[in-house]
């Protein structure tokens, strides 16, 4: 099994690219995945080819683009694809609307999922995949509803990350990821507990053993690891984290 340790940018809003690039490649990371709220904002192609660069020279991949696309309507995909392109992500992060799955009516659901499939067949024909947050407050809110919207998209280019549930015990979480194992393309890597107090991964270490094993036995194992919150937002924290998260990975 071989998945890539990386980190997202979204974890130090408040740095520079260049900085994150240097911290990731200094703490022995592969990958950065640029989010679309500070680093790289959708449609702006120049920076993101400006961002690939800075990727590229600190001997790192770019795992994908974190966006906020949620199929709002009206909302068009292409400013997203645009900045994915230049930035060289093959796979761009998602939102499954902005209703939680118990919270949608039928005719918001519907429309939700119109607005997927829209958006992964643009993706597709620019030879970009779309992968789901999967997250409260959205139709992907648990790995049934996960399932579902994938199901209802029936898109070779849409699927799905994970990422521990806010406040589930480690079993639970990780019997989560089995259930969406094969669907999963990249993980966001944090341990919360017991809510959303930010711990080391240390501090969840039976979650993030169990997580690895699960993953080792999956059929398809996620591409990417990307730790996405440390204590604290410390830059200097992610040295100790990198390190605990390649020790998991093996």
């Amino acid at each position: 099994m071989s998945i890539r340790p990386g980190l997202c940018s979204v974890t130090f809003r408040q740095l520079e690219p260049a900085a994150i690039a240097a911290l990731a490649a200094d703490a022995g990371l592969q990958a950065v995945e640029w989010g679309g709220d500070v680093h790289v904002p959708p449609g702006d192609v120049a920076r993101a080819s400006q961002v690939a660069g800075v990727t590229a020279d600190a001997g790192l991949a770019v795992a994908s683009y974190g966006s906020y696309f949620r199929g709002d309507a009206g909302e068009e995909i292409a400013p997203v694809l645009d900045a994915a392109a230049a930035l060289g992500a093959d796979r761009i992060r998602i939102w499954a609307g902005r209703i939680g799955s118990a919270q949608a009516s039928a005719q918001e659901r519907a429309a939700t999922v119109d607005a997927l499939a829209a958006a992964a067949e643009q993706a597709g024909a620019r030879g970009i995949s779309l992968a789901l947050e999967f997250h409260g407050g959205t139709l992907a809110d648990d790995a049934e509803q996960t399932l579902r919207v994938l199901d209802e998209v029936a898109s070779p280019h849409l699927s799905t990350y994970w990422q521990p549930t806010v406040s589930a015990p480690d079993d639970v979480a990780v019997a989560e990821y089995r259930r969406i194992a094969d669907r999963v393309s990249a993980v966001h890597v944090f341990s919360w507990w017991p809510a959303a107090e930010r711990l080391t991964l240390g501090a969840r270490d039976g979650l993030w053993r169990a997580f690895v094993a699960a993953a080792a036995s999956a059929p398809v194992p996620p591409r990417d690891a990307l730790l996405e919150f440390v204590p604290g937002d410390d830059p200097a924290a992610l040295a100790r984290e990198a390190a605990a998260l390649r020790a998991y990975l093996g």
